[in-house]
């Protein structure tokens, strides 16, 4: 309540030069004030009053003030509660004050601006709760007009339900993705250890062979296991669980070793067009994935032209940006709404019936692309067809003339010692045989535990070894080698395809991934030998074990 002159506030005090002090500073102040000497007579005062603030002292002769405090929040909970002590003044004694509900809690003696501007401060908040309490008063009429408005969401649930009939199709989908990707790890393993063994040693003959015939035919067989390792790696990158490898790609040359499976793909009613420019410098990116995203655009414009047409795939420099590469893979089909434009990237969006598309042929192209530090754009109108373009980073000169330059296999340069440590025996034959034609002293066994049951006796300069292996794994086999020999240089071999699994075992350890060819072999062995085992890579391999 209030009056002419002003808020009206109780000062509870049995001290009576102190309440007098208090009283006459608050009447200054504009306020006014009625007196109580004891915790019952504040309680009576508040009842018959129902004042906006209570200034209250802590040590009253009947009832303490934290309980008066505590009583008046219980009933009338809209008074607030200025708690005020000379004598409890610790940090305990203003917890405890403000744990039995005060409002506030002020150290006496305290000046007459002070107190006033406390007394000021929970006034405003005593109005604010008011206005509340009257705005919520008004709550039941707001509610009963809202009641239109959701008479009117109601009949926007048809569309509501057909959106989730559309989540739960994404996420079977999703899952059938995460069984395929699962199913793809596990095969890819085994895969890339029998075409290690194949891509090796055809390699080896087709180079060392005197016989015309043969090195004939072992390039036919080679070129035979290159595919089926690009054919695995399409399938890893299609089940997302291992990161793109960025290197150097000539993308006229990526297009026309792919016009076969891009004819293959498309069918016979549709004309198939390339215009590459010449000039076209390379580009960074990842081969397989690259060539898994033409792919990806090549059937979508397939699709767009069910009754035949024309998909044009050209490459060339952007005027305005001649740090990217550009390839564009244009169709003359149906077109996009412009609503279907601004969905087209999203994760399962797609414009075809149930079953006929998992809408994750554009959204996995964008990703591609993103981690090459690249970018995509979509020009479509309806009836005009439809062109997406990628933009991949330019390599550097540098790196290109490296890449061109590296035709020497590098040799051991001082018979160096190599154990290898592979579970298939293929894989270990082709290595040993290779590695000790070029200068080095090998050892190999087939798993972890015999590795470290001869390593004193051999003393290697570096372990090759496999990652996924059974009983002890390599990144232990890694680690325990490790305690011996602080300064043993490690090279991982893998064909394990889970990219954030090998990234959490092995750290910054080397590591080169299956199938590899014999002069890939030999550049990997030589880096890691060259290279002294860093304190960021020891630790990262101590923690294997862990």
């Amino acid at each position: 309540m209030t009056t002419s002159g002003g808020a009206v506030v109780i000062n509870v005090d049995d001290q009576d030069a102190q309440r007098y002090v208090k009283s006459r500073d608050l009447r200054l102040a504009g306020f006014v004030v009625i007196e109580a000497r004891n915790g019952a007579e504040a309680l009576r005062l508040v009842d018959q009053h129902r004042p906006p603030v209570v200034l209250l002292d802590v040590q009253l002769p009947d009832i303490n003030g934290f309980e008066v405090c505590r009583f008046i929040k219980q009933k009338w909970p809209q008074v607030m509660v200025l708690m005020t002590s000379a004598t409890f003044t610790s940090p305990t004694d203003r917890s405890l004050g403000l744990d039995a509900g005060a409002d506030s809690y002020l150290v006496q003696p305290s000046e007459p601006i002070e107190l006033a501007a406390g007394i000021n401060a929970l006034l405003r908040l005593y109005r604010s709760e008011e206005e509340l309490r009257r705005i919520n008063t008004s709550l039941e009429a707001r509610v009963h007009a809202r009641i239109a408005d959701l008479a009117e969401a109601n009949a926007n649930l048809s569309a509501e339900i057909e959106q989730r009939q559309k989540a739960e199709v994404a996420l079977i989908q999703a899952q059938k993705m995460e069984a395929i990707g699962q199913l793809t790890g596990g095969l890819a393993h085994d895969f890339n250890n029998l075409l290690t063994a194949i891509v090796g040693n055809l390699d080896l003959i087709r180079v060392r062979s005197g016989d015309a015939r043969i090195r004939r035919l072992a390039d036919s067989a080679f070129r035979a296991a290159e595919r089926g390792s690009k054919l695995t790696a399409q399938l890893l990158a299609f089940s997302r669980i291992q990161k793109i490898a960025t290197a150097p790609i000539d993308v006229n040359a990526l297009i026309v070793g792919m016009n076969e499976l891009v004819s293959q793909s498309i069918g016979t009613n549709i004309v198939i067009k390339t215009t590459l420019d010449p000039a076209l410098p390379t580009a960074m990116g990842d081969i397989n994935q690259l060539e898994l995203a033409i792919l990806n655009l090549s059937i979508n414009a397939r699709d767009a032209m069910p009754n035949g047409g024309t998909l044009t795939i050209s490459t060339g420099l952007i005027l305005d940006n001649p740090n990217f590469v550009a390839i564009a893979v244009a169709d003359t089909g149906s077109g996009m709404s412009s609503e279907v434009k601004a969905r087209a990237f999203d994760p399962f969006f797609t414009t075809k019936p149930t079953g006929k598309g998992t809408g994750l042929g554009l959204s996995q192209v964008y990703g591609i692309v993103q981690q090459t530090g690249g970018a995509v754009t979509l020009d479509s109108e309806l009836g005009k067809g439809t062109t997406v373009t990628l933009l991949l980073p330019r390599a550097a000169d540098d790196a290109v003339a490296a890449r061109q330059s590296e035709s020497e296999v590098p040799r051991s340069q001082s018979s160096e010692k190599i154990l290898i440590i592979d579970d298939d025996p293929d894989v270990r034959e082709f290595a040993s045989i290779f590695l000790s034609e070029i200068g080095y002293a090998v050892q190999e066994v087939e798993h972890g535990a015999a590795a470290l049951a001869i390593l004193d006796e051999f003393d290697p300069d570096l372990l090759v070894l496999d990652f996924a292996m059974p009983g002890i794994n390599g990144a232990d086999t890694a680690a325990a080698a490790r305690q011996r020999n602080a300064a043993l240089r490690i090279l991982f071999v893998t064909g394990f395809a889970d990219s954030a699994a090998l990234a959490a075992a092995v750290g910054g350890a080397p590591l080169l991934r299956k199938p590899f060819r014999p002069s890939e072999l030999a550049t990997a062995v030589r880096l890691a030998l060259d290279t002294p085992a860093t304190s960021s890579e020891a630790s990262a391999i101590s923690r294997m074990s862990e």
